[in-house]
C-alpha cells in the first residue's frame, strides 16, 4: 500500500503519473504487473520524507534548547532534568547496576 496519491508530492509526479498509467493500461488481475512502477514510487516518497523529516529537524537542538528553557521558567527550576540526573546519588546507583547486569549475559 502507498499513500493517497491526490495528495501533494512535488517530486514524486512522474512516478505517480506513471503508476496511474500501468493501472490504467494492465489487467486487474495481473496485480504484480505495476510492481516496478509501484516499486519507484514507494522510493520516491521514502526519499521525499526522509527530506521533510530533515527540513523539520534541521533546528531541532536550538528547539529543544528553548523548549527545556521554558520548562525550567514555567517551574521555577534552575537546572535541567539531565543536569538534576548527573547528581541524582540514587539514579547514578541504579544505572551502575544496570550496567553491571546487563555485562553479566
Amino acid at each position: 500500500m502507498h499513500p493517497p496519491l491526490d495528495r501533494p508530492h512535488p517530486m514524486c509526479q512522474e512516478e505517480i503519473k506513471a503508476l496511474r498509467e500501468c493501472h490504467a493500461k494492465t489487467s486487474k488481475l495481473k496485480f504484480w504487473a505495476c510492481n516496478e512502477v509501484k516499486f519507484a514510487v514507494d522510493r520516491c516518497f521514502k526519499l521525499e520524507k526522509q527530506q521533510l523529516i530533515q527540513k523539520l529537524n534541521a533546528d531541532y537542538d536550538e528547539k529543544r534548547k528553548l523548549e527545556d528553557e521554558a520548562l525550567r521558567d514555567a517551574f521555577g527550576h534552575e537546572q535541567t532534568f539531565e543536569d538534576y540526573l548527573k547528581t541524582d546519588k540514587t539514579y547514578l546507583r541504579e544505572m551502575e547496576h544496570a550496567k553491571k547486569s546487563s555485562k553479566a549475559f
